[in-house]
C-alpha cells in the first residue's frame, strides 16, 4: 500500500547490513567514499584524536589498602576474582599491593618508636658508666688485697713473726 522511497545512504547501509566484512571494498572497511548509484557519500569517520588525559591509572594508598582488606576478606573460592572484575584490576597488581600493605603496616609500627621528641643524650654519660665501671674493679681488689693482709696479719700471729719483717722494738 504505502511505499516509502529509501534514499543512497539507506541503501549502501541496508547492503552493508547484508554483506559480511570480507566481501566489503576497502573503501567501505577503511571507512572512506563509497560509489552509489553515480553519488560519492561520506561516510562517519572516527576522530583519529587521541584524548590528552593517559590512560594509565593511579590508585590512592587509601584504595590499595581497602582492596586489600577486601580481597582477605573473601573466603568463599571465587570471590577474590570477582572483586578483582568489579574493580578492574589484575592479580598481579593484588599481589603487588598485598606486599605494599604488609612492608608498610611493619614499617609504621617500627617508625612508632621514632615519632615525637629524639632523646638527647648527656656526652658525659658513657664516660660516666666507664669511670663507674673501672671503679668497680678497683674496689673489688682492694676487697682482695685487705684479706690477704688479714690472713698474713693472722699468720703472723700464729707464727710470733713481725707483720712487717722489723722487730716490734726496732724502728726504721
Amino acid at each position: 500500500m504505502f511505499r516509502r522511497e529509501v534514499n543512497a545512504a539507506e541503501k549502501i547501509d541496508l547492503v552493508r547490513l547484508e554483506r559480511s566484512e570480507a566481501e566489503r571494498s576497502e573503501a567501505e572497511r577503511s571507512g572512506g567514499l563509497t560509489k552509489s548509484t553515480g553519488r560519492q557519500l561520506r561516510v562517519s569517520v572516527p576522530d583519529p584524536e587521541v584524548s590528552a588525559a593517559s590512560g594509565r591509572r593511579r590508585f590512592s594508598a587509601a584504595y590499595k589498602a581497602r582492596i586489600v582488606r577486601e580481597a582477605d576478606a573473601c573466603s568463599q573460592p571465587g570471590e577474590t576474582g570477582a572483586l578483582l572484575r568489579r574493580e578492574g584490576l589484575y592479580s598481579s597488581q593484588l599481589t603487588q599491593w598485598r606486599k605494599q600493605y604488609r612492608n608498610g603496616a611493619i614499617s609504621a609500627l617500627r617508625k612508632l618508636s621514632e615519632r615525637g621528641r629524639k632523646v638527647t643524650k648527656n656526652p658525659l654519660a658513657d664516660e660516666n658508666q666507664r669511670l663507674g665501671r673501672e671503679l668497680e674493679r678497683a674496689q673489688k681488689k682492694l676487697r682482695q688485697a685487705e684479706i690477704i693482709i688479714e690472713f698474713q696479719k693472722n699468720l703472723c700471729e700464729i707464727l710470733g713473726i713481725s707483720p712487717t719483717g722489723v722487730s716490734k722494738g726496732e724502728e726504721i
